[in-house]
């Protein structure tokens, strides 16, 4: 098989083509031909700076494509099915910048008849994330309804999670309001079907939120808590949730104290690599059901434009994410 590698950290440079013996599935495990791979700002943070490296690692955490083999006491997936990955290069170094890859069953997600490898490979890290951040405090699932009567501020709509997070929220039944920092990410953010967009770089972003939301919102999932904090609490509702996923904007935040314990706020850090199996699979199973009712989308009709890297330029499609491509960044790998 083909297979992007790297053995040491460093830029996209150390990535490289190889060919490698074809990998066969041990006790729980499924082989799948790799057609499409995502490529998500932790890939190209991990090739960057990760401090130790199992040997060679072929990154990407998201896929899609076709079970090739299973493993013993594998249930629910034969031979030929379509499937989304996630957390694919997760405590193993071959993920999905690979023409084949080895991944744990519960890794490995029928992808829905209809939906286009480009979907499923867009799936993962963004929409696990997205749901994490709606399902921390008060409702434990998303489906239509669950989060009716709720409001929700997606702060960056117009990221991969951000995205992800409106269309998620949008099908839950929730009001959605959404920060971007231009006219072209409004758009976006409004394909994806936020309903209501805030330009923070031209309007007064707390005044605007609690016009629509004078209660405040219930649930911010948030990008950058350095800057956002002291927004999240001011704008946040009684007993309502920051649950913030990334660190952009710096890696040191203040939180207003007697506000937020006021408010009787909770903040909930979001990190997939330590979140329960559990709640990964009814993540899984909740974007599954979404994507079956067409609610979840890509492409630019859904706020999503697509790039696509052949998979000899996996170096170029790390330098996109790194340098803040807007939309998802794809591999064509088979």
């Amino acid at each position: 098989m083909r297979a992007v590698v790297y053995s040491e950290t460093g830029p996209s440079s150390v990535l490289s083509v190889v060919e490698r013996d074809d990998p066969a599935p041990g006790p729980g495990e499924v082989l799948v031909r790799v057609v499409r791979a995502g490529v998500n700002p932790t890939d190209w943070k991990f090739r960057a700076v990760m401090k130790s490296i199992p040997g060679e690692v072929a990154p990407g955490q998201d896929g899609a494509g076709t079970v090739e083999a299973v493993g013993e006491g594998v249930e629910g997936l034969q031979v030929g099915d379509r499937v989304w990955l996630f957390l694919a290069q997760h405590g193993r170094p071959i993920g999905t910048a690979a023409e084949l890859t080895v991944q744990p069953a519960e890794h490995v997600v029928p992808l829905p008849d209809g939906a286009s490898f480009d979907l499923g490979a867009s799936l993962g890290v963004p929409a696990v994330t997205a749901h994490r951040a709606l399902t921390v405090s008060g409702v434990d699932r998303l489906a239509p309804g669950a989060l009716a009567g709720h409001t929700v501020l997606v702060a960056g709509g117009a990221g991969a999670v951000g995205n992800a997070a409106i269309q998620l929220a949008v099908w839950a039944g929730a009001t959605v309001v959404t920060t971007v920092s231009g006219p072209e990410k409004a758009a976006l953010a409004a394909a994806a079907g936020a309903h209501h967009v805030v330009n923070y770089r031209t309007e007064d972003v707390a005044a605007r939120v609690l016009e629509i939301a004078p209660d405040g919102v219930d649930t911010v999932v948030e990008v950058a808590p350095a800057d956002n904090f002291a927004l999240d609490v001011e704008v946040a509702a009684q007993h309502g949730t920051v649950a913030f996923y990334a660190n952009n904007g710096g890696d040191e935040a203040t939180l207003p104290l007697r506000p937020g314990f006021a408010k009787n706020l909770r903040i909930q850090g979001i990190l997939l690599y330590t979140v329960r199996p559990e709640l990964l699979r009814a993540a899984a199973d909740d974007i599954t059901a979404a994507v079956v009712a067409g609610a979840l989308r890509v492409g630019d009709d859904a706020g999503v434009p697509l790039h696509h890297f052949p998979l000899e330029d996996t170096a170029a499609a790390h330098d996109a994410v790194e340098g803040g491509a807007v939309g998802k960044v794809l591999i064509d790998v088979g």
